[in-house]
């Protein structure tokens, strides 16, 4: 059944209703996905997809594309290689009567291309990073118009722009992953363990997370941080740090220093993944039953960060061998978790550790040590 062109008002209200949606979102997948819709319900096309580049691979390629998964192709290649390699907007009424159509997409998806307008798009100093490709008009006219070029181009005019911004701080947010990775891995040699176990304790918290009904946004950032729980140690010396024997009560008050010294590190910042690298270095000695450390918290004042962190991280130091130490059998691990139910950990946590239990181990076989 064909669609009728829209009126002016009704263009405006898509216009208003995705520019409003678009400028309020950060996550780069998500804008893509509402600049695609948006594209598709202004000029009424039966797909829209948003095309970017991948200058370290030398491709061309879309994580949004209406009713497939992810196309790459070469640079340069197709109408969409040619848009961005000119600069130049095409319609095509026919694709199959242009020798720059691509068919294998087609033939590999069973979908006919017929109709194409593809408009590239540019950022803030005119370079051009992607562009929109919408396939097969719905109207009774079955191919796009000149009409059609110019509400795309203004989408695109739009939308590059505020794409350009997202992208920004996709990139400062990988940044910030990337620094509190490495630095989750410099605290951890120098207490002579592995860059395998941040990964395991980081891993096992989002698992966590999630079996706790968590979001997946916020058991992302809670992924992301975990690894930090230790930074502190960074600061202790040496001689305390890796003591082949048994701590003086000095000492251990020196090594228990190291939830301070992270939390100090780290509170300052206003970066949402900074501050809560925070709050994991500083909380995950904590107690359920209020008899942790370094502030004696009890119960929900907790923050869940530091509740889920502090089960991961105890799983996996009694579950790694060291050559200080054995590893636990699994059952005896089990056997501790169930008596330091409401006493050292969260009930909820620890239920949440036994259900998934089996991913738990999964994880563990995957991110075994290698000596």
């Amino acid at each position: 059944m064909f669609k009728k062109e829209l009126s002016s008002e009704d263009l405006l209200k898509i216009i208003f209703e995705y520019t409003a949606k678009i400028a309020s979102e950060t996550e780069l997948k998500r804008v893509l996905v509402l600049m695609a819709n948006m594209g598709r319900e202004m000029i009424l096309s039966d797909r829209c997809t948003v095309w970017l580049i991948d200058e370290v691979r030398n491709e061309l390629y879309t994580t949004v594309a209406h009713g497939v998964n992810e196309i790459r192709i070469p640079f340069g290649t197709g109408l969409v290689g040619s848009a961005i390699t000119t600069g130049e907007s095409i319609i095509i009424k026919d694709a199959y009567n242009d020798p720059r159509h691509n068919a294998d997409n087609d033939r590999k998806t069973g979908y006919h291309t017929k109709s194409i307008i593809t408009v590239p798009f540019r950022n803030n100093d005119g370079e051009i990073i992607g562009a929109y490709q919408a396939i097969n008009k719905l109207t009774e006219v079955d191919y796009f118009t000149e009409r059609d070029l110019e509400l795309l181009s203004l989408a695109a005019s739009y939308a590059g722009k505020s794409l350009e911004s997202v992208m920004l701080h996709q990139e400062i947010v990988d940044t910030q992953r990337e620094i509190i990775s490495t630095m989750g891995e410099i605290g951890e040699i120098r207490s002579k363990e592995t860059g395998n176990h941040v990964k395991r304790v980081a891993e096992y918290s989002y698992v966590l997370a999630l079996a706790l009904g968590m979001d997946v946004a916020e058991a992302e950032v809670l992924r992301t941080v975990s690894p930090m729980h230790d930074i502190g140690k960074v600061a202790i010396p040496d001689a305390v740090l890796n003591k082949p024997g048994k701590l003086t009560d000095e000492e251990y008050d020196i090594i228990k220093s190291h939830t301070k010294i992270g939390h100090q590190l780290l509170k300052g910042s206003k970066r949402k993944l900074l501050s809560a690298a925070a709050i994991v270095a500083e909380q995950h000695h904590e107690k359920w039953d209020g008899k942790g450390y370094p502030n004696g918290m009890k119960g929900e004042d907790i923050h869940i960060y530091g509740r889920i962190t502090a089960v991961a991280d105890v799983f996996d130091a009694l579950s790694a061998e060291r050559v200080y130490k054995a590893a636990w059998p699994i059952e005896k691990i089990e056997a501790l978790f169930r008596e330091e139910r409401g006493r050292h950990f969260d009930p909820d946590v620890v239920d949440a550790f036994f259900r998934e239990l089996p991913a738990l181990l999964e994880i563990r076989s995957k991110l075994t040590d290698v000596e």
